[in-house]
């Protein structure tokens, strides 16, 4: 495996830039926030106004918002092959200044096809702007020690942006309209994030050089073509993928679900609101714990626990305080995976080209992210009840489960690989 330390973890003049790697943290916290809460939840309170003054049902307009989704999952591995040859400043600088411009865009939009053009737009913005480049930055800063915890300040943080922006679109709807809202909240995400991007994002200060079992010497590590051939990769994409399946379909079906246990809607929409409550728990659970537990082994535990929450749901739901101990026992791995990702293709991969690795990994999760609540409610509508729907949540969270902990221990075919950390000589088009 790729033994990479950065800078961040000590060697030579690691204080000061441990120093400028927890600003980075700080700063992208922030961006993170209003990324998502501008460009992401927005679309939740929008999505009504819009529907009456575009004249369009709500599957229209809502197709949109998955043609981002696609779009940002089409985007992740080239995005992921910029950020490892060219770092993240320009990069997520453009994204901001164009999730700005489409955010203004957006609001004159007067057709569906309009809204769609400015929709596969954001799905670039985001792809590069939001969590995949934000994450690649900070595993390229720290060592595998203070790794989680620099990711873990930037998700919690970044957390809230539902609970903010949600309530401030409301807001900002029921005062000024929805395209004046929208024109207020790109002024909001163009100030906020594009100064932040520009000044704090910085390449660290290394370049990575690796040394082959035959000796010979290269500038960066032959990532992809290796990852590709490694069955564990394939084994921890599984489990992301299911993962991200069964996440996703409890967000859009836990209401649905609940209603029909027999529980009001303001009890059933108040319980699924815990999800995002106990993620935050769940994360400083693994953050604390890894120092103990093998990441795998904690991060399999806490997805098979979710598995059985899922199953036993339909049983536990029958009563208000069952269907509370279901919710926030499967809210606990509720965000796991931010957290684990990076950390365990970090470890096991190394830092040499880790946005390449996360990209290859984005698009199949972002993908399963956008259609498992279709499939889902197909899988509803064929059988007219709930309980296979959690079935299938329940068993995707033992695959996932299964995948992590498949071959941990095997090394992969990068473990030929010596990676050796060098002061970065100023190479063109490499000086992010």
């Amino acid at each position: 495996m790729p033994t990479d330390r950065p800078v961040a973890a000590g060697i030579g003049g690691g204080h000061r830039h441990a120093r400028r790697g927890w600003r980075i943290v700080a700063a992208l916290a922030v961006t993170q926030t209003v990324g998502y809460g501008t460009l992401y939840y927005s679309f939740a309170v929008l999505l009504q106004p819009m529907t009456v003054d575009l004249r369009a049902s709500a599957t229209e307009i809502t197709g949109a918002f998955t043609a981002a989704i696609l779009t940002w999952a089409v985007m992740a591995a080239p995005v992921g092959r910029w950020l490892d040859r060219h770092g993240g400043r320009a990069l997520m600088t453009c994204g901001s200044l164009l999730g700005t411009g489409l955010l203004a865009a957006w609001s004159q939009v007067r057709t569906t096809a309009q809204l769609y053009a400015v929709f596969v737009g954001i799905g670039i913005a985001m792809a590069m702007a939001l969590y995949e480049p934000a994450t690649a930055v900070l595993v390229s800063w720290f060592d595998p020690d203070r790794r989680p915890r620099a990711l873990l300040g930037m998700i919690v943080v970044a957390g809230f942006a539902s609970t903010i922006f949600l309530p401030l679109t409301g807001q900002l709807v029921d005062r000024y309209g929805w395209r004046t809202a929208l024109v207020i909240l790109a002024g909001v995400h163009g100030v906020v994030t594009v100064p932040l991007h520009a000044v704090f994002v910085r390449r660290q200060p290394t370049m990575t050089r690796t040394t082959t079992s035959d000796g010979n010497r290269t500038g960066r590590l032959p990532v992809a073509g290796a990852v590709l051939r490694d069955g564990r990769f394939w084994l921890l994409a599984a489990a992301f993928v299911a993962h991200s399946a069964a996440m996703s379909t409890m967000t859009v079906h836990l209401v649905g679900f609940l209603a029909s246990r027999g529980h009001s809607a303001t009890f059933a929409a108040t319980i699924a609101g815990l999800l995002g409550v106990f993620s935050v728990t769940g994360r400083l659970l693994l953050a604390a714990g890894h120092r103990r537990i093998r990441m795998v082994a904690l991060v399999a535990g806490i997805f098979a626990v979710q598995a059985t929450a899922a199953g036993f749901l339909p049983l536990l739901a029958r009563s208000r305080v069952g269907a509370i101990i279901g919710v926030v026992t499967f809210g606990l791995g509720f965000g796991v995976a931010s957290l684990a990702a990076p950390v365990l293709l970090a470890d096991r991969y190394g830092t040499a080209g880790y946005a390449t690795i996360a990209g290859i990994l984005a698009t199949p999760v972002t993908v399963a992210r956008a259609g498992a609540p279709f499939a889902a409610a197909a899988l509803l509508t064929t059988l007219d009840a709930y309980p296979p729907v959690l079935a299938a949540i329940a068993a995707a969270c033992g695959v996932a489960a299964a995948g992590i902990l498949a071959r941990a221990r095997h090394p992969s075919l990068l473990s030929a690989v010596r990676t050796v950390p060098v002061v970065a000589a100023r190479r063109g088009g490499g000086s992010d």
